[in-house]
């Protein structure tokens, strides 16, 4: 069975000791909403990698990136396409537009290679998520509707007689910081690759006209 949005939000209620349907103390909707917004901030530090042919326009520097959806950062712009080693153009990115960081302008319409990450996708029917990763974001989640519930409860009156909010805080707190650990952990090994991928010995004109001399 396919990993779903389903799948980590009972992992979720699982962390929270919450399983029990007719006293959810977290509807689905909610829980929802803490694993989009883990989802969110695991694919900052370590995105869905993409690679896209798109095409230049003759005489133009400029090639369109608006089809890219979910952009989280270009990585590499390769142009020429076709070449071994592959060759890297640098480049520069405003908004949806990439321009080429080359003397020469396309002369028609030709291939370029756009390496890219974006967000990862977790809903109803599918996932993106590495399975190696899936419990840490099931971690991030349950940190983040713990430390939600415990602001609710806070100024509410607690028939129970226990510390429930109390408890669910030092929760959320570490489960938290377990999160953000694991995720640092796993941009800066991201950030690594990535450079040892896609770095390019010569500086760019843009860089070149930085200098001083």
């Amino acid at each position: 069975m396919p990993t779903t949005i389903a799948t980590i939000r009972a992992r979720v209620r699982q962390d929270l000791h919450d399983e029990d349907s007719s006293v959810y103390r977290w509807t689905d909707a909610v829980l929802d909403r803490h694993i989009t917004r883990a989802v969110g901030e695991y694919s900052l530090y370590a995105p869905l990698e993409q690679k896209s042919t798109l095409t230049t326009t003759a005489g133009s520097r400029d090639v369109s990136i608006a089809s890219l959806t979910n952009l989280v950062a270009v990585e590499a712009v390769e142009w020429p396409v076709g070449e071994f080693p592959p060759r890297l153009v640098g480049f520069a990115k405003w908004g949806t537009t990439v321009t080429l960081d080359s003397v020469n302008a396309p002369a028609g319409v030709e291939n370029v290679n756009v390496y890219w990450t974006k967000t990862h996708t977790l809903d109803g029917s599918s996932s993106t998520l590495p399975a190696a990763h899936e419990d840490l974001v099931a971690i991030g989640a349950a940190a983040y509707a713990a430390l939600d519930w415990t602001s609710f409860a806070t100024n509410r009156i607690n028939t129970g007689g226990d510390d429930v909010w109390g408890r669910y805080k030092a929760f959320g707190d570490e489960r938290l910081r377990d999160f953000r650990r694991e995720l640092a952990r796993l941009g800066r090994a991201n950030t690594v690759r990535q450079r040892r991928l896609y770095a390019t010995d010569a500086p760019s004109i843009f860089e070149q006209s930085r200098v001083k001399y």
